[in-house]
């Protein structure tokens, strides 16, 4: 509230909220002062030929409540941000709170984290208890995009499978959340060359792991595949050292087929999974990456 790219904008706030506030008062001071319109305490009004409308005033419990709820405004916003940029007598704000909320919690957990903070990830994985603040950590925080299930979806990896881009063990696992990571691959076409040469460079990347459609295709796509090696390497099984691809296995993270493959080339695409380090401590990622790496070990299979 206090966080206004304008001071106009802070001044319109704070007047709307202080004029509101009296403009109440005056409606009940008007209110009050209001005379009678006729003797026997109605308003005068006749509706029906013998409907009228009483003119009791409020009970006093009410009227005085309701001048204790103004002046309770008042001095929220004296205590408290409300009035534009005014950040309040007390100098509170929801964001010290939460930050505050989360040391006492960090505080609180220190002696859970610290007794798995020299274990390695074989000892972590045997723990059924580290396993369960594992578990906990990635719903928390990494289901949005792995699923719930930790299966992934398309652009966004299967972490049940056997497959990494950047390493399976502890310490690649651990990095990959700590630091995040950001995947790119360039757009290729014009290196590629034509249509026709789109289409047998996608067959032999689908021959790699079996899966071609088109053996003469695949077989002139070879030659052409030199523009790929660079990243995939000669054999196509990927460098784990920049994150690239494995395009021997059955495994497609950004779709499968020929389709996917040709938009993959003239499109490029870039992946990006983002840090963790400001979101968690470095004794939960530790608890963390020993659980992401069990869930492989649980599970082992491949994805179409």
């Amino acid at each position: 509230m206090s966080d206004f790219d304008a001071s106009g904008w802070s001044m319109f706030v704070a007047v709307v909220s202080v004029v509101s506030m009296v403009a109440c008062l005056v409606l009940l001071m008007i209110a009050a002062r209001r005379r009678v319109m006729a003797n026997d305490n109605t308003t005068g009004h006749v509706w029906d030929g013998d409907l009228t409308e009483l003119n009791n005033p409020l009970p006093r419990w009410w009227m005085w409540l309701f001048i204790l709820t103004v002046l309770f405004g008042f001095a929220y916003l004296v205590l408290y941000p409300g009035a534009g940029s005014y950040a309040g007598r007390l100098g509170w704000s929801s964001t010290a709170q939460h930050r505050d909320e989360q040391q006492r919690a960090r505080d609180a957990m220190a002696p859970v984290y610290a007794r798995y903070a020299s274990a390695d990830a074989d000892t972590l994985m045997k723990d059924p208890a580290a396993m369960a603040i594992g578990e906990r950590l990635f719903v928390n925080n990494c289901t949005a995009c792995h699923g719930s299930d930790a299966r992934g979806s398309k652009g966004f990896p299967n972490l049940t499978d056997d497959d990494w881009l950047h390493g399976g063990d502890h310490a690649s696992i651990v990095k990959t959340i700590t630091e995040g990571r950001v995947g790119m691959m360039p757009p290729l076409a014009a290196v590629v060359g034509d249509v026709n040469d789109l289409h047998n460079v996608a067959q032999y990347v689908l021959s790699l792991s079996g899966n071609a459609t088109d053996p003469a295709a695949a077989a002139a796509g070879q030659a052409k595949f030199v523009v790929c090696a660079g990243c995939h390497g000669a054999d196509g099984k990927g460098i784990q050292a920049i994150g690239s691809a494995n395009l021997t296995d059955k495994i497609w993270l950004h779709g499968f087929g020929e389709e996917a493959i040709v938009a993959m080339v003239v499109n490029g695409k870039t992946n990006v999974m983002p840090a963790q380090a400001l979101r968690l401590t470095p004794e939960q990622i530790h608890v963390l990456g020993a659980y992401v790496m069990s869930l492989s070990r649980k599970s082992p299979q491949t994805t179409p």
